[in-house]
């Protein structure tokens, strides 16, 4: 496998508290020893639900968080230790989609204008070649030529997006991070922005680190998931294998918590009870021990390692549903 990034043990903290009025200082562990890799041509999917620390790993790529603690090799080069003017060269390699496709654009900038700064800031070119550039990028991400003179407002959902793809894609990166690129977009638009995404991928051999917590989009976008939960990643293996036959008990549940789109089909949902754990207070051991129904005494006594469960699958569960 020819890898293009690669991730290992990374932890990010944040602070809370502390003030007058705040209470005592509290630490999150937004992200907790998580690693992962992702060869070229590659998608990789970081699932879970609202506050496990997918969207926090996804900025910490691009050093838009600092990591606290890991490392982040891009193409052999650890981005934690590039200095200013390394990481202005790597960002051109490695772009970022947003979730929100106009608080992402800037309103008072036209097409143009958002397409040409990153060409300038990184001086690919004279004038005529940016133009090109750009142009040529619209064409690839299906917007009019007429639309570089007008402004977000004046464009759906869809298209916003379409333009932030291709304020990405304009610098020739080779890893693209999409932090839920289609949650705020309609279900037929959502299907439009993926396929392009597919295409771009093959066409340009590009890599993703793709952000969600829709398994439907994953299972179509993704090659392989991660699972995580609580800023650990707890499940990851080929993405057919991981949804269709999950090995974590948390896995299982956020599989069976998807809808299905057969009405006439018939599911057995797997079991959960009590609440999220507070990320200032997480119990001994397995976090997810609390809720999980497979529960037994060693759960709550050390932390299960991410280890193999199943050819190219790992799961970090002492006892996995295997």
């Amino acid at each position: 496998m020819n890898t293009l990034l690669q991730v290992k043990n990374l932890v990010k903290r944040f602070e809370s508290g502390g003030g007058l009025l705040s209470g005592p200082r509290q630490i999150v562990r937004a992200v907790n020893d998580v690693s992962f890799d992702v060869a070229r041509g590659q998608s990789l999917g970081l699932v879970g639900e609202s506050g496990c620390g997918k969207s926090t790993v996804a900025r910490t790529l691009l050093r838009l968080v600092e990591p606290d603690e890991g490392s982040i090799v891009f193409d052999g080069i650890d981005l934690r230790t590039a200095g200013a003017a390394q990481m202005r060269r790597l960002r051109q390699r490695i772009q970022i989609v947003f979730q929100d496709p106009f608080a992402s654009l800037n309103p008072r900038r036209t097409v143009r204008q958002t397409l040409s700064e990153p060409l300038v800031v990184h001086k690919l070119g004279n004038a005529s070649e940016i133009e090109t550039r750009i142009r040529r990028t619209l064409d690839e991400v299906g917007l009019p030529q007429t639309a570089l003179e007008r402004y977000p407002h004046e464009f759906s959902g869809g298209q916003r997006q379409r333009i932030g793809i291709a304020r990405a894609l304009v610098l020739d990166p080779e890893l693209i991070v999409a932090d839920e690129p289609v949650s705020a977009l309609d279900v037929s638009v959502q299907a439009q922005i993926l396929q392009l995404l597919d295409r771009l991928r093959v066409e340009r051999q590009l890599s993703f680190v793709f952000v969600s917590h829709d398994l439907g989009v994953v299972r179509h976008f993704c090659d392989e998931v991660c699972v995580m939960y609580l800023g650990r990643i707890v499940e990851r293996g080929a993405t057919n294998r991981v949804l269709d036959g999950p090995a974590h008990p948390y896995s299982r549940v956020l599989r069976d918590s998807s809808p299905v789109p057969d009405p006439a089909a018939r599911i057995t949902l797997a079991r959960i009870t009590g609440e999220v754990p507070a990320p200032t207070n997480l119990p001994a051991g397995c976090a997810y021990h609390p809720r999980c129904a497979r529960v037994q005494q060693d759960c709550s006594l050390s932390v299960p390692e991410l280890e193999e469960v199943s050819p190219g699958r790992r799961a970090a569960c002492f006892h996995p549903i295997i």
